[in-house]
């Protein structure tokens, strides 16, 4: 596909020596028919600017720039990747800036200008933390409006899982408490060079504009660690440490004391927060 009149990836990566590094979590998406089709699926992106972690040769910033972002901001922590996207900056004048810098320590928020979507091939080694991230600002609504990522297809499935599956757990209770996730897509490993051991999926979250129930953030975070981390215990031995009526504070809260955490619900979990804060 061609959309743009810039090189094909293939040939990119064979002028700059760009062959994807395991220990950066590199695996690069060249068909930018792919590419520009999870640009599409984070919504209408002009008067936006977008946030673009690890665009690596730049295929998904092309698909971005020609959807029509106004503005992408790329943060890319591999040096050899900077001449390739210098290139795509000089075809699209104004629109692109890249940063060479580790987005795990990199504060981009002072780099873009509202409103903002998160559009990303995500690095899978740093994927979950910068999810999270995104996630447990200090204040919210977040700087984002929306966010496109790619993950592993495990990782998708634990983001929008629900009550009484293997899945559910804590980043699918921290994703749907913030925002509304859904999977919009999948790919095999053979869309990617080089192909990774497991099969992909991206995920679009809307944030919302205020949590989906009220709870200190905080307590909830803690409470449904400690409910997690011991998963196949009933919730009175699980969260005994939290509180010294732990089966009061569940009853007060409209739980069952012999319930499981994975039988618990975001809103449950929430009305408990609210019950221990107290």
């Amino acid at each position: 596909m061609q959309i743009d009149d810039l090189p094909p990836l293939r040939d990119v990566i064979a002028t700059h020596g760009l062959d994807a590094k395991k220990s950066l979590g590199q695996n690069f998406l060249l068909d930018l028919n792919l590419t520009s089709k999870i640009a599409r699926l984070a919504g209408d992106i002009s008067g936006h600017d977008v946030l673009e972690v690890g665009p690596g040769p730049g295929g998904l910033t092309r698909g971005l720039l020609a959807a029509g972002a106004r503005r992408v901001v790329a943060l890319e922590k591999d040096p050899r990747c900077m001449a390739a996207l210098s290139e795509i900056s000089a075809a699209y004048p104004g629109r692109l800036d890249v940063f060479n810098a580790d987005a795990l320590e990199f504060d981009m928020r002072g780099q873009l200008t509202g409103p903002v979507r998160v559009v990303a091939n995500l690095p899978y080694n740093v994927g979950t933390e910068l999810l999270v991230r995104w996630l447990t600002p200090k204040d919210w609504p977040p700087f984002w409006s929306s966010l496109t990522l790619m993950f592993q297809k495990e990782v998708a499935e634990r983001i929008i899982a629900k009550p009484g599956t293997k899945a559910y757990g804590r980043l699918g209770i921290l994703a749907q408490w913030k925002s509304t996730p859904s999977v919009v897509m999948e790919l095999p490993p053979e869309a990617f060079t080089p192909p990774p051991k497991v099969h992909s999926a991206v995920v679009h979250l809307e944030a919302l504009a205020q949590p989906r129930f009220p709870a200190p953030a905080g307590l909830l975070s803690s409470t449904v660690a400690m409910a997690f981390n011991q998963r196949r215990k009933m919730l009175r031995s699980s969260l005994k440490s939290a509180a010294p009526d732990i089966e009061t504070a569940l009853r007060d809260a409209g739980l069952e004391p012999t319930a499981r955490a994975e039988e618990i619900s975001l809103e449950g979990f929430c009305a408990l927060a609210r019950r221990l804060a107290k």
